[in-house]
């Protein structure tokens, strides 16, 4: 049996990656100076990352987190809901992941969801984006049902953690 034969027998795990937040998928316009939006780089990242598991990308929203609203949440929430998968990868900003989660976290129990965000742009060379990715695939293969945070390489329960935005980091609450 050859190598990829093994990788689609042994790993029929699918996951559903939704993606709402900008950071990243900014670009810089050299033109303008501004961080614009053209697509989103998680398919680009994916196979930087030579990503093994099955996945299906959809993109519901291309907002700031600061600028999302209940409406945005609830369709976030609706499309967790119907999807079939019960792994789920949002990619969402940071400064109200929390609130996204929580939202989720309430109300859907028997899946596995995990929240993810970067603070800098996959175009900077400087990027995190690739490590949260990553990290965040992994967590989402072993962590049980639940709705999570993931980022620098850890991971919150989406009812203890907060953005402590004094030194950029999130941590727990207690």
């Amino acid at each position: 049996m050859t190598k990829k034969k093994r990788i689609k027998k042994y790993n029929q795990m699918s996951v559903k990656i939704i993606v709402t937040g900008r950071t990243f998928n900014k670009e810089y316009n050299p033109l303008t100076g501004e961080l614009v939006f053209n697509k989103t780089h998680v398919p680009a990242m994916l196979k930087l990352g030579r990503c093994g598991i099955r996945y299906t990308i959809k993109t519901i929203l291309v907002k700031d987190s600061l600028s999302m609203t209940d409406d945005d949440r609830e369709k976030i929430l609706q499309e967790c809901q119907k999807s079939k998968d019960n792994k789920i990868l949002i990619t969402h900003g940071t400064d109200t992941m929390t609130e996204t989660a929580k939202i989720l976290g309430q109300v859907i129990t028997n899946k596995t969801i995990i929240l993810t965000g970067v603070m800098v742009p996959y175009t900077f060379r400087s990027s995190d984006d690739l490590f949260k990715l990553g990290s965040s695939l992994a967590f989402l293969q072993s962590l049980s049902p639940e709705v999570y945070i993931s980022m620098n390489g850890k991971f919150f329960h989406w009812d203890n953690v907060r953005k402590n935005k004094e030194i950029g980091l999130f941590e727990e609450l207690y």
